[in-house]
């Protein structure tokens, strides 16, 4: 597929960047070149293959969720550096 120049600027203008001639030149080239990619990738049959969902082959180990003791509220402020009543205090950082 093959980009033009005022296709450029137009993505340009919506996403609010900037390019001399050459640089619109430069990315009319390396935006077809991606489009042309994305169309051999359609031509692939992927028939029968289960999309990814990760690239990775880790596996998370997840233990069991057990219900166990809590702190009261009280013992929880003990070491707060500030505490009201019952919350600690934080500082602000919003206006």
């Amino acid at each position: 597929m093959k980009v033009d120049l005022n296709t450029v600027k137009k993505i340009a203008h919506l996403a609010r960047l900037e390019f001399d001639e050459a640089g619109a030149e430069r990315m009319q080239r390396d935006m077809t070149q991606i489009l042309d990619w994305e169309e051999q990738l359609n031509e692939v049959d992927t028939d029968g293959i289960e999309p990814l969902t990760t690239m990775s082959s880790e596996v998370n180990v997840l233990r069991e969720d057990k219900v166990g003791e809590h702190l009261p509220h009280d013992k929880g402020l003990l070491n707060a550096p500030q505490k009201d009543s019952d919350y600690f205090r934080v500082p602000k950082v919003l206006e």
